[in-house]
């Protein structure tokens, strides 16, 4: 690393000559000037990497200098050195960007952390965040070789996201590079789990299943309605764990977390399977037997999503809540400025249910569209792009309303995404559905080892159109790609976000509850 050169402009100087030693000593090369005029003289002829500076010097005051040497190099940062501590003086020295203060007497190791604060900072974040996960994969590691309850996997699915989040931050391409690895090797193991496990939890026998999709209302929004006042429960279609985490921070300047839960989604991790589950609180099978008119089935023309709010009332029936509550869907831009424009009357109800599919279409644009390819090529990319337009969003004016006006809200999802890499070659009819992650059909063929089968789909509580219709759900970050025209095919859906099949990003999803600060 090359010398870090310091600036340092205080008209007692000869004063503090132990200290200017001490930082000689440790590395540092320092210059010593004793008035602001001299500083700015210097500041035009030489770069330096920080400034300390006397606020009270003759002359030329410390805030008069801050702001010329800000004029001169308005990146590098100013350590302001002050006997005062009135308060006005602070907020003046804060409020022209210095980097930080002290208050005289100062020793030598203040000025040292001040330095390691300001210019080592990053680099120290990072050495240590390389070293948390560095112990960490060893622990995660171990954990993924025993057998895993769904409670554990949650604890696994956490930890991943907590380390890509950190490791996001150090910018160490090499120890990311190991946490992709070891994202994919927890998924090969989940992707066994849900095999094992996944049929059972359908029929009742596993003592202490997951919550479910058609089991969240009942298990976690019923107990919420026995409260005082309006909840709003925001389901935002497609919103992986790690979106939620990036959201997480602009929402705590109105909200605290109640509790943060994470529950599964059913196969397919698909809108009109997932969504129309979690509002009837049933399997697809049961809904197409309760709701005949109401269901369509993939290969049936028609929106798939058109009857949630008839499945939500008749859920809350039978879950014996008789409140009054709103059903809203926002699929645009112009909807949702119209509903935070009109959001008092919302107030009026019990549980107001508001459905946003932004995060989806942004995934489907991600695909479709070369720009958007373009700005969120990889998961840091697409987290960043999704706490972008959250914050410009009528969605978060909505958040606010709710906070100014003292309610609780849910955020929750219906399904995640997973960014896909390898194709799986599948083949089969004309009937066979489009869906990359998952196909259903009566002609299947495709690499057994690559999917999650399901043979007889009412063991899954899956509609069966033919009486020799299958279910095939892709692993880990596979995507479905038909032989014919596969190079075409494979080049332009490899490395975009889908969702339907088996990984953690698409299944492990979360249930946040807030209440206004």
């Amino acid at each position: 690393m090359d010398q870090v050169r310091i600036l340092w402009a205080d008209d007692e100087i000869d004063l503090l000559k132990p200290h200017v030693i001490f930082l000689k000593d440790k590395g540092y090369e320092v210059t010593t000037v004793t008035s602001g005029n001299e500083a700015i003289e210097l500041a035009e002829k030489q770069d330096f990497d920080i400034v300390f500076l006397d606020e009270n010097m003759p002359g030329l005051s410390g805030l008069e200098t801050l702001t010329r040497l800000k004029n001169l190099h308005n990146d590098v940062p100013v350590v302001m050195i002050t006997k005062s501590e009135e308060e006005n003086l602070m907020e003046d020295a804060i409020g022209s960007k210095i980097a930080d203060y002290l208050i005289k007497p100062v020793n030598p190791n203040q000025i040292l952390l001040a330095l390691k604060k300001i210019l080592d900072n990053k680099r120290i974040v990072s050495e240590k965040t390389t070293s948390g996960y560095q112990q960490e994969f060893r622990n995660i590691g171990m954990t993924l070789s025993d057998k895993l309850s769904h409670t554990e996997w949650t604890d696994v699915y956490k930890k991943l996201v907590f380390w890509e989040l950190e490791l996001g931050k150090s910018q160490d391409a090499g120890m990311n590079e190991v946490l992709t690895m070891q994202k994919r090797e927890a998924n090969v193991a989940f992707s066994k789990f849900i095999e094992q496990n996944y049929i059972s939890w359908l029929n009742g026998k596993e003592k202490n299943p997951p919550t479910l999709s058609h089991t969240l209302l009942k298990n976690k929004l019923a107990p919420q309605l026995d409260k005082e006042g309006p909840l709003f429960f925001m389901l935002i279609d497609n919103l992986r764990y790690d979106q939620w985490k990036v959201l997480q921070p602009v929402l705590s300047q109105y909200f605290k977390v109640e509790s943060e839960d994470l529950f599964f989604s059913i196969l397919p991790t698909a809108t009109q399977y997932a969504r129309n589950a979690l509002f009837a609180g049933l399997m697809p099978s049961e809904i197409e037997k309760r709701f005949p008119n109401a269901w369509l089935n993939d290969e049936d023309e028609g929106g798939k999503n058109m009857h949630e709010e008839e499945f939500l009332a008749a859920n809350l029936k039978r879950l014996g809540k008789d409140v009054k509550f709103s059903y809203n869907k926002i699929t645009n831009h112009t909807a949702g400025k119209k509903l935070a424009d009109s959001f008092s009357n919302l107030m009026q109800n019990k549980l107001n249910v508001i459905v946003y599919n932004f995060v989806d279409m942004l995934s489907h644009a991600r695909t479709e569209m070369e720009v958007i390819r373009e700005l969120a090529d990889d998961d840091a990319a697409y987290r960043s792009l999704t706490l972008s337009w959250f914050e410009h969003s009528p969605l978060h004016d909505m958040i606010k309303q709710v906070a100014d006006r003292g309610a609780r809200m849910i955020i929750t999802t219906d399904h995640g995404t997973i960014k896909v890499t390898e194709p799986s070659k599948v083949v089969g009819d004309r009937n066979v559905n489009t869906n990359l992650r998952y196909k259903q059909g009566k002609s299947l063929d495709y690499i057994k080892k690559d999917v999650f089968e399901i043979r007889n789909p009412a063991d899954a509580f899956l509609p069966k159109q033919h009486v020799s219709t299958a279910f095939v759900f892709a692993k880990q970050d596979l995507f479905f790609a038909y032989p014919n025209n596969y190079n075409h095919y494979v080049t332009y859906y490899r490395n975009t976000f889908q969702h339907g099949g088996i990984s953690l990003e698409e299944m492990i999803i979360p249930f946040v509850i807030l209440s206004a600060k």
